[in-house]
C-alpha cells in the first residue's frame, strides 16, 4: 500500500508537467513525500508544528542540508498544490522557512498546440462531447479544476456567455466563456441528459460516464486522453496548464493585469504578474512590431 499522503499523485504529475521534471527527480520527490506521509500517519493530521517537526527530524537524522532542502521543497510544494486546487483550504508550511528562489515561468502550450488538443475530443461520442465542452471551458475561463468540476449547471448562463465560479475560501466570481465554449457547452447539454440515463442529477455542469458528477481525477485523465489525441507529450499537460495557457495567451494578446486577475481569481496582482513574464519568441514579434529602431536601415 502507498504511504503517498492524498492528492500526491497529482502534484507529483502536475511538478512533471509544468517544470519539466526528470523521471529521477520525481521519483525522489515520491519518496520524499511517501517519508512525509508516514511521519504525519504517526502524528494524525498535518499542521505547522508537525511539518516543523518533520523537518527538524530530518536535520536530526545528519542529513546533508541539500537534502532536508529538497524534503522541505517537496513538502512544501505539495502542501501549496493542495490549497492553489482547492483540496485544502489552509497551508501547514507557510511559516516554514525556505530557500530564496526566482519565480518560475508557467509552462504554457503554444496556441497551435492548445488547438489542437480543443480539436482532439471525438464529438461522435457522448463522452467526445463532453470532453471538448470540458477543455473549451477550461481554456475560456482559466478555472482550476476544483472549480471547474464544481461548476452547476445553474450556474451557467448561455445567453450572457457567462459562469458563476466558486473559487477558494467560496468567493464566487463571474467568468467569461465565450463563443467557442458556448457552442461546446450547447452541444455537450443532450449528452449530459444521455450519460445521465434517469438516474438523478448530481446538478454539475460536467459528468461523468455514469452520470454521477465528475472529479477532479477525472478531469485529469481527459486532459491527458485528449494530450495523447493531439500528439501532444502527456507528461507536458495538465489541468493547470489548460490555466497557465489560458492566463498566458491573454495576456500575450493584449490584456490587462487587472482583468486577467478577475478572471483567475487571484486574490492579489502579484500572482498575476507572473504572466508578464512571457516567451522571448513574443518579446521579439512586440518588438519588431512595435519599436520604431527594430527594422534595418
Amino acid at each position: 500500500m502507498s504511504d503517498l499522503p492524498r492528492g500526491a499523485d497529482e502534484y507529483l504529475a502536475a511538478m512533471r508537467a509544468e517544470r519539466g521534471l526528470s523521471a529521477n527527480t520525481v521519483a525522489a520527490y515520491r519518496r520524499d513525500l511517501s517519508q512525509y506521509g508516514r511521519f504525519v500517519a504517526e502524528r494524525g493530521e498535518p499542521s505547522p508544528a508537525v511539518v516543523s517537526a518533520f523537518v527538524q527530524s530530518l536535520s536530526d537524522a545528519g542529513l546533508a542540508a541539500s537534502t532536508v532542502a529538497r524534503k522541505s521543497a517537496a513538502v512544501r510544494g505539495y502542501h501549496r498544490f493542495l490549497v492553489a486546487e482547492g483540496i485544502d483550504e489552509a497551508d501547514p508550511t507557510v511559516l516554514l522557512e525556505s530557500p530564496r528562489r526566482g519565480a518560475g515561468i508557467p509552462k504554457a502550450l503554444t496556441i497551435d498546440e492548445m488547438q489542437r488538443l480543443l480539436d482532439a475530443p471525438d464529438l461522435a461520442t457522448l463522452l467526445g462531447l463532453r470532453d471538448s465542452a470540458l477543455l473549451e471551458f477550461m481554456y475560456a475561463t482559466g478555472c482550476r479544476v476544483a472549480e471547474a468540476v464544481g461548476v452547476a449547471l445553474s450556474d451557467l448562463d448561455l445567453d450572457s456567455l457567462t459562469a458563476l465560479v466558486t473559487g477558494k475560501g467560496e468567493k464566487e466570481r463571474i467568468v467569461p466563456i465565450g463563443g467557442y465554449a458556448a457552442t461546446a457547452i450547447e452541444r455537450y447539454l443532450p449528452a449530459r441528459m444521455e450519460l445521465r440515463s434517469g438516474r438523478p442529477d448530481p446538478g454539475t455542469l460536467f459528468v461523468n460516464a455514469r452520470g454521477g458528477a465528475l472529479s477532479r481525477q477525472g478531469v485529469w485523465l481527459i486532459v491527458r486522453k485528449n494530450a495523447a489525441r493531439a500528439g501532444i507529450a502527456g507528461d507536458k499537460v495538465s489541468p493547470h496548464v489548460l490555466r497557465h495557457s489560458a492566463a498566458t495567451h491573454m495576456v500575450e494578446g493584449g490584456a490587462d493585469l487587472r482583468s486577467v486577475q478577475e478572471i483567475l481569481g487571484h486574490a492579489s496582482i502579484s500572482t498575476t504578474q507572473v504572466y508578464t513574464r512571457v516567451s522571448p519568441e513574443h518579446l521579439f514579434e512586440v518588438f519588431v512590431t512595435a519599436h520604431p529602431r527594430s527594422r534595418t536601415p
